[in-house]
């Protein structure tokens, strides 16, 4: 018998609506269990209730700010916590450590980094918990995208795409029937990190219909929602 793997699962508390939906999102692809909250009362009550195997926390909170929620949460657990500021000075960061967070990350960060971080803080803790990938491949009528191969079929073909437009694929394979804005997909495709602008969302999508549509000029599957964005439709 194989043997069972739990997932871990990572309490995000941000007040900041587009920066907690993009780590959930980026968390929750990479196959985290994600919970969120706002403010830091409701914070604490879930760390507590839910028990995370790790919290990044903004210290800038209505409520209960991040520092007094470490200071608490450290009266009971010894739960990874990584801090998120604007706050980048040397005293800052200080703070927040010898208030008990085991990291300090400051904004802008890296989204890359910052799941870096979140791996070996996982590791160092000794939490038996692996990602939970899903299934290694979607499917969307008559396409197949394996993210293990980094490998889409269509009808049985293989697809020649670029890196970048088959995590652009896989994104909206995964969410079928939503509408995104170009700026939301920047930050779940590109990351938080990404500088460039809404352009590069249309440039990618046009490449991406002359791959996966009968009629790139009239597509059915991945269409432009006017005023709003895309949405893909399988």
């Amino acid at each position: 018998m194989a043997p069972v793997t739990a997932t871990a699962t990572v309490l995000v508390v941000e007040d900041e609506e587009t920066l907690l939906f993009t780590l959930a999102h980026n968390l929750k692809r990479e196959g985290y269990t994600v919970l969120t909250a706002s403010r830091g009362d409701d914070a604490l009550k879930l760390a507590r209730e839910k028990t995370p195997d790790l919290i990044v926390l903004d210290v800038m909170l209505p409520g209960v700010d991040g520092m007094q929620i470490c200071r608490l949460l450290r009266r009971d657990t010894r739960v990874p916590i990584i801090m998120l500021t604007a706050l980048g000075g040397e005293g800052d960061r200080v703070a927040g450590l010898d208030t008990g967070a085991d990291d300090y990350v400051a904004k802008p960060f890296g989204m890359r980094e910052l799941l870096a971080r979140i791996r070996a803080l996982l590791r160092r803790s000794g939490a038996r918990v692996e990602p939970d990938l899903g299934p290694a491949a979607v499917h969307s009528g008559d396409i197949e995208v394996d993210r293990e191969r980094r490998e889409v079929r269509r009808r049985g073909t293989v697809l020649r795409l670029k890196p970048k437009e088959f995590e652009l694929l896989l994104f909206f394979v995964q969410h079928p029937g939503r509408v995104f804005s170009r700026e939301q997909i920047l930050d779940e495709v590109w990351g938080y990190d990404f500088y460039g602008g809404p352009r590069t969302v249309d440039v990618h999508v046009r490449w991406l219909r002359q791959k996966i549509e009968d009629d790139p000029a009239e597509p059915v599957r991945l269409r432009t929602v006017r005023g709003s964005g895309y949405i893909f439709e399988g």
